[in-house]
């Protein structure tokens, strides 16, 4: 992403001194991908009875995300049926998995962890790859954007009202969620409230997700943009290894977002399960 930061700078120099208007639109969906100094390519835009089905750089890259998601596994897969011993990329891979199952699922959800590995599974190594994918050249991180990001987390909380529901019955599961022995006035205020709780925790899950990712290249840009806003190259030793320096910063964060997010839907899936006050 570094490389493709410093040439949208360079091309939008002068757009740069007018204000930080062309940092988001750099960072936010659009009908085009880019490919300076080779060019622009214009994706196809789609009207389906007056609704907006145009293929956007974000629904790219999240096709990207899942072809490359399904080899990797279709690779690993294929590498158990040569040896039983893994070796190399499929080691480390399965090392991930383990993690996910045994440190995640298990811990968080409890006896009934089984069911919900292949969603954590499927989630942790989606969101990994879309973060990965916006730091390499001509990337795009599709976790940046707020629609994707609440899109996963409605699959999440899908998932934790099943796991409740699958537990206690629809309506067990609702009586489950008043504390025992409270007076029943409060009862009307207290089902409110934890009926509310339902869903401020995909909320959180969203915006965690989406704020995050989108702050790193923010800032990434405003960095590098500072050279042309202030119009002096003296600042520019400055700007880059900064901007260097949030660039590692940002595989990083790429793993512990996809972590959080796992291990939130893991123990919002628990605590579904587990109501008993």
């Amino acid at each position: 992403m570094f490389v493709d930061t410093a040439k949208v700078v360079v091309d939008t120099a002068k757009e740069a001194s007018g204000g930080a208007g062309w940092i988001m639109h750099h960072i936010l969906d659009s009908h085009e991908l880019s490919f300076e100094p080779f060019g622009v390519l214009h994706l196809p835009q789609i009207q389906l009875f007056g609704i907006d089905i145009s293929i956007t750089k974000h629904i790219v890259f999240l096709w990207f995300a899942m072809v490359i998601v399904i080899s990797v596994f279709y690779y690993i897969s294929k590498s158990y049926k040569k040896s039983l011993v893994p070796k190399g990329f499929t080691n480390l891979m399965e090392m991930l998995i383990i993690f996910v199952r045994d440190d995640i699922a298990k811990e968080t959800i409890g006896e009934k962890y089984k069911r919900y590995v292949p969603y954590l599974l499927t989630v942790f190594f989606f969101i990994l790859t879309c973060n990965l994918l916006g730091l390499v050249p001509y990337g795009n991180t599709v976790t940046s954007n707020i629609n994707i990001t609440a899109t996963l987390a409605t699959f999440s909380f899908i998932m934790i009202q099943a796991g409740g529901m699958k537990k206690y019955g629809i309506l067990g599961y609702f009586k489950a969620m008043i504390p025992h022995g409270i007076p029943s006035l409060l009862v009307p205020i207290m089902f409110i409230v934890e009926f509310l709780g339902l869903f401020t925790k995909p909320f959180a899950l969203a915006v965690r997700l989406f704020a995050n990712m989108i702050a790193g290249h923010t800032v990434i840009f405003a960095l590098i943009g500072l050279i042309f806003i202030l119009h002096t190259y003296f600042v520019a030793p400055v700007s880059v290894a900064f901007a260097l320096f949030i660039e590692l910063l940002e595989i990083l964060v790429a793993f512990i977002q996809a972590y959080i997010f796992t291990v939130l839907t893991a123990l919002f899936i628990g605590m579904a399960m587990h109501l008993e006050h």
